[in-house]
């Protein structure tokens, strides 16, 4: 396969190593794949469409929607189609992109969730000073920051891997173009540039989570002090649910990132990482839609607009004559004009 392809192409050896399950991982990944970007689009929508979720909470949730979005975008497609081509090749060219995309995502949220735990402290711990600090203009200079560090991340990390050559093996053992497992290939002394990544990395890891230890410390301890039950109650919900998808995704880049590769194998690599770039991106919105009664009111209050509309519909489709006659109902005039057409097709 190497001989007959491009000297600039590389090969994805994929996820599974024994193909006999393909079809059954292929089932079950495309489903993974339909939920979350449903999940997360529905979760945009909401936010969009409803006054009652324009609030700086929303609006970060918002952002880790699209970034989940097109994070799993950017890796599940062409794994899918990996999975039932014999060519599982990826161009010099494309594999930069999906690394320049993956590092931006992942970057970006490492950003974003240590901000959403800052919105959490401001709004319980400093309620009425809330609208000052965590205006509009606010909340867009938090998202833009994220995302600009992100984008930072990725382009070094990018541009700094895809300089190296590449004059060995052109086979990645893994399912898309990760970095460590790129690097592998290279036939240059990489290890200086390892370090100072891995050093980036545990600063990324760590920082952001010493900021979300700390302001969650600080918020558990004026909900301590919170006399009303109900009050407890909504911060704790509000707060578990971010800390849920906090210990998803952080728990998996530390231990694809942080921990030595003495305590980790490529088989376990791709693991995790199929954890962190497809599981984590579906629950997400799950997580914060299931447990949140402000986005299930808004789903059930555009579910009863679209059903109400649809019922409009079809009343105003019943010919006038059955709705003229005396003593008929909507619901009997529908069913005369349902018998009546049934009639004339006979």
């Amino acid at each position: 396969m190497e001989n007959r392809n491009s000297t600039s192409d590389f090969i994805l050896l994929g996820l599974l190593v024994n193909n006999k399950a393909t079809g059954v991982v292929f089932a079950g990944i495309f489903t993974i794949f339909v939920v979350a970007v449903t999940a997360n689009l529905v979760m945009i929508f909401l936010i969009q469409v409803d006054s009652h979720l324009h609030t700086p909470m929303y609006f970060l949730l918002n952002q880790l929607s699209i970034m989940d979005t097109l994070f799993i975008c950017t890796i599940v497609p062409k794994l899918l189609v990996d999975m039932v081509s014999k060519e599982k090749t990826i161009s010099f060219v494309a594999c930069g992109i999906q690394i320049f995309l993956c590092s931006t995502m992942i970057g970006s949220e490492f950003f974003l969730l240590s901000l959403m735990a800052y919105d959490r402290y401001v709004a319980i711990c400093n309620p009425l000073r809330y609208p000052v600090l965590m205006n509009h203009k606010v909340c867009l200079l938090l998202a833009a920051g994220a995302w600009f560090g992100g984008s930072l991340d990725g382009f070094l990390l990018t541009s700094v891997t895809m300089t190296f050559p590449y004059c060995g093996s052109r086979s990645i053992n893994h399912f898309f173009c990760e970095i460590p497992a790129v690097l592998r290939l290279a036939c240059a002394d990489t290890s200086l540039y390892e370090t100072l990544m891995y050093i980036c990395c545990v600063l990324m890891v760590l920082i952001p989570i010493s900021i979300i230890s700390t302001t969650y410390t600080l918020i558990l301890l004026t909900v301590h002090r919170m006399r009303s039950a109900e009050g407890r109650k909504k911060a704790f919900t509000t707060c578990s649910s971010h800390l849920t998808v906090v210990s998803f995704f952080y728990g998996a880049s530390f231990y694809n990132y942080v921990l030595p590769k003495s305590f980790h194998t490529p088989e376990q690599d791709k693991v995790v990482s199929a954890f962190y770039t497809m599981v984590t991106p579906m629950l997400n919105p799950l997580i914060y839609s299931l447990r949140n009664k402000d986005v299930l009111g808004a789903f059930k209050k555009i579910l009863a607009q679209f059903l109400s509309t649809q019922k409009k519909i079809r009343v105003e489709d019943v010919p006038r004559k059955y709705l003229r006659s005396p003593g008929t109902n909507i619901l009997d005039a529908v069913a005369n004009s349902t018998l009546s057409s049934q009639k004339r097709c006979s």
